[in-house]
C-alpha cells in the first residue's frame, strides 16, 4: 500500500470503507508520522493517540457491522489549540492556559468527528492567535516543512504545518485576519476561510468576536470541500447567535465550471509596495489559468481599501481586550502564588501569564476603548469597515470572485521581522476579508522560481457564496497540478516526504 502521506482525506475514507484499510491502521500511521516528523517541524502542542485509536476503532467496528459510514470516516484531522476538544488541554500556546482542561468539545470540532474524522491532537499558534509567524508560542515555534529555518505563517501555522508535513491530511484552524490563509500560502497547502457565521465558533475561544471564523485545511481543493460539508453539517448552531443555516455543497462544486464568469483584480494590490515579484508572478499566472479556462478578467476598485489594516489593528485589539479580560488568575488561567489582595492577584497572573504580544494587543485595545478615544478611533474604524463592505458589495455586482495575493511574500525566517508593525503588514492582503466577513480560499500555484518556496492565489467570493470558491479553486488547481480531477499542486515537504507513516 502506498505510504500515508501520499493520500488524500477521501483517497482513505474510501479505502477504509472499502475495507482496503482499516481505520486503526492509517491512524496508527498518522501517529508515526508525527512521531518521525515532529523534531523537525513541531507542529503540535498536544497528540492523542488514545483518543484517535478509540475513535479508529468505532470505525472499525462500524463497518464491520455493516453501517454506512460517514464520508471522512477515519481520516486523521489536527485541531488548533484554540478550539475546545474533551479529553485534551487547551491552551492557545499560552501560559495563561497552559494547564487548562477542555470542559467539552467545540461545534466545529464535534462535526468533524461527527464525519467520521479520528482526533490525532492539537496544533501550535500565535499566543491566543496573535501573530503571523506562529512564534508568539508560549512553548515553542512551528517550523515551516520546506525549510525548517522559516516560518509557517500564523496564527494558525502548526495546522498548516501539519497538513504540509504529511502527517495528517486536514486539519482545523481559525481566521481573524488571515490566520488561515497566509499559514496556507507559505506551506503550499489549501486553506480556506469561510464567510463570517457559516461555521460555528462555540467552543472556540474568541479573538475578535465580529472577526474570528473557523475552517479547515487540506492538500487538495477537493479534501477542503469534504471538509467545509463536514462543519456545516448540521446547520445553524443554538449555541452561536451568529452561526448561519449553510447547505453542505461544496463537493458538488467540485465540478463547476468557470466558464462564462468573471474574476476580479485590483490594480492596486498587484502593484503595492512590498509584494515581491514571484509572489505577483505567480497570482497572475493562476488569472491567466482561470481565463484559459474561459473566464473573464476584469479590473475592480475598491476605494477604501487602504484603511483596512488601521481599522483591523483597532477594531482586532479593542475586541482582544474585551474577550481577555476573563483570564485574571481569578476566575481561571493561570495564578501567580503568594498574592495578598484579589487587584495584585490579578495583576500579577497576568503580567506573568500573558506573553509580549498578548500584553501588547490588550493594552492597545484598552487605550482605544477609553473615554475620549473610542470616538475618534474606533467608531471611526466602524466607520472604514462599513465602507470597505460596502466596496466589496459593489465589486460583486460586476465578478463572480476576486483573485489576489495571499501573503505578500514567501515564508520569511524566523526572527527575520522583529518589528510588530511589520509583522501586522504580511497581512495585507488577508485582512480586508474579515472585515468585510467574506469568504477566501489560498490555492498552492508552485514554488517561486528565486525562493524554491510555496507560492499561492488567493480567491474571494461573495457573503455565503463560499461554493464559489472550491469551483475556482479547484480550477487552479487543476491547472497547476495537471489532473483531471483534484490533486494536490505540491506534494508534502521534502523533507518530510516518506518519513514514517507506513501503510500495509
Amino acid at each position: 500500500m502506498a505510504a500515508f502521506d501520499s493520500l488524500s482525506a477521501r483517497e482513505l475514507a474510501a479505502a477504509i470503507s472499502a475495507g482496503d484499510l482499516s481505520a486503526r491502521e492509517v491512524a496508527e500511521a498518522s501517529l508515526e508520522a508525527i512521531s518521525a516528523r515532529e523534531s523537525e517541524v513541531q507542529a503540535f502542542l498536544q497528540v492523542t493517540p488514545e483518543l484517535a485509536l478509540e475513535a479508529a476503532d468505532r470505525v472499525d467496528a462500524a463497518r464491520a457491522a455493516g453501517d454506512v459510514l460517514p464520508p471522512l470516516a477515519g481520516v486523521p484531522v489536527a485541531v488548533k489549540d484554540n478550539m475546545n476538544l474533551q479529553g485534551t488541554r487547551t491552551t492557545c500556546a499560552s501560559r495563561m492556559l497552559e494547564s487548562y482542561e477542555s470542559p467539552y468539545t467545540a461545534t466545529c470540532v464535534q462535526r468533524m468527528l461527527d464525519a467520521g474524522c479520528v482526533p490525532v491532537g492539537k496544533t501550535n499558534m500565535d499566543e491566543f492567535a496573535f501573530g503571523s509567524s506562529t512564534d508568539t508560542s508560549a512553548f515553542h515555534p512551528t517550523n515551516n516543512p520546506w525549510d525548517v529555518m522559516r516560518v509557517p505563517g500564523g496564527s494558525s501555522g502548526g495546522s498548516a504545518a501539519a497538513v504540509a508535513a504529511g502527517e495528517v491530511p486536514i486539519s482545523l484552524g481559525s481566521d481573524t485576519g488571515g490566520s488561515i490563509r497566509q499559514p496556507a500560502a507559505l506551506c503550499g497547502v489549501v486553506g480556506m476561510k469561510p464567510t463570517y457565521g457559516a461555521v460555528s465558533r462555540y467552543g472556540v475561544v474568541a479573538f475578535g468576536s465580529s472577526l474570528d471564523q473557523v475552517g479547515p485545511f487540506g492538500r487538495t481543493v477537493e479534501d477542503v470541500a469534504l471538509a467545509m460539508d463536514a462543519l456545516v453539517s448540521g446547520g445553524h448552531d443554538r449555541c452561536d447567535s451568529t452561526s448561519q443555516e449553510v447547505e453542505p455543497v461544496f463537493a458538488r462544486a467540485l465540478s463547476g465550471s468557470v466558464k462564462g464568469c468573471r474574476v476580479g483584480i485590483i490594480p492596486s494590490f498587484m502593484e503595492a509596495d512590498g509584494l515581491t515579484s514571484e509572489v505577483r508572478r505567480g497570482v497572475e499566472s493562476a488569472a491567466r489559468a482561470l481565463e484559459e479556462a474561459g473566464a473573464e478578467l476584469v479590473d475592480v476598485d475598491l476605494p477604501h481599501l487602504d484603511a483596512a489594516i488601521s481599522a483591523y489593528y483597532v477594531i482586532g485589539p479593542a475586541e482582544a481586550f474585551s474577550n481577555l479580560a476573563r483570564f485574571d488568575g481569578i476566575r481561571y488561567g493561570y495564578q501567580e502564588p503568594d498574592c495578598r489582595n484579589l487587584a495584585e492577584q490579578s495583576a500579577r497572573s497576568r503580567a506573568h501569564g500573558f506573553g509580549a504580544e498578548a500584553k501588547r494587543r490588550q493594552m492597545l485595545g484598552a487605550y482605544l476603548l477609553s473615554s475620549g478615544i473610542y470616538d475618534k478611533y474606533y467608531y471611526a474604524a466602524q466607520k472604514a469597515r462599513t465602507l470597505i463592505t460596502a466596496d466589496y458589495a459593489a465589486a460583486y455586482e460586476r465578478v463572480d470572485v476576486i483573485i489576489m495575493p495571499a501573503s505578500p511574500m514567501v515564508a520569511f525566517e524566523h526572527g527575520a521581522i522583529s518589528d510588530p508593525t511589520q509583522m501586522y503588514l504580511s497581512d495585507m492582503y488577508t485582512i480586508s476579508i474579515n472585515i468585510a466577513g467574506n469568504g477566501g480560499i489560498t490555492v498552492p500555484v508552485g514554488l517561486g522560481e528565486s525562493s524554491g518556496l510555496p507560492v499561492a492565489a488567493q480567491l474571494v467570493a461573495p457573503a455565503f457564496k463560499d461554493e464559489r470558491l472550491i469551483t475556482f479553486g479547484a480550477a487552479v488547481e487543476r491547472a497547476f497540478s495537471g489532473a483531471d480531477f483534484s490533486a494536490p499542486v505540491l506534494g508534502v515537504a521534502p523533507a518530510c516526504a516518506g518519513k514514517g507513516g507506513e501503510l500495509a
